[in-house]
């Protein structure tokens, strides 16, 4: 049941993600209207995730909820936003931003979070070249 929760937590991830891409555009009431969509988004995200790692060690459900999300994100903004889908970039570009970030604030990293890192962005990757543009 927990994984459950825990996919339905990152479902809401990418559902925040994606009102916040809707607020850059909005204007008005509208605006206001995403931003309540966000923070409904936000606070179930993080609840449901709370509640999942009561079960689930927070090493493996952490990561499966970014990963729902950045996956659900991803394909939000090829669908809804135009975005294009490039491979190089989701492969070699977050992956150097990642690095330079943790460097740049003293967190030592392992081989361990590079290749995961690496193994992700390679899966978001090819699991979007089958999606239609």
């Amino acid at each position: 049941m927990n994984w459950i929760i825990l996919i339905v937590a990152g479902l809401f991830e990418s559902g925040f993600a994606f009102c916040l891409g809707k607020m850059k555009g909005a204007e008005g009431s509208s605006y206001y209207l995403w931003g309540v969509g966000f923070l409904v988004s936000l606070a179930l995200s993080m609840v449901l995730l709370a509640k999942a790692v009561q079960t689930l060690p927070i090493g493996t459900a952490y990561p499966v909820w970014t990963g729902i999300g950045a996956v659900g994100t991803v394909v939000l903004g090829i669908l809804f936003f135009s975005r294009a889908c490039v491979v190089s970039p989701f492969v070699f570009h977050h992956h150097a931003d990642c690095l330079h970030y943790r460097a740049e604030n003293g967190v030592v990293t392992g081989l361990q979070t590079v290749i995961f890192d690496t193994f992700r962005n390679v899966l978001i990757a090819c699991a979007l070249r089958s999606v239609p543009r």
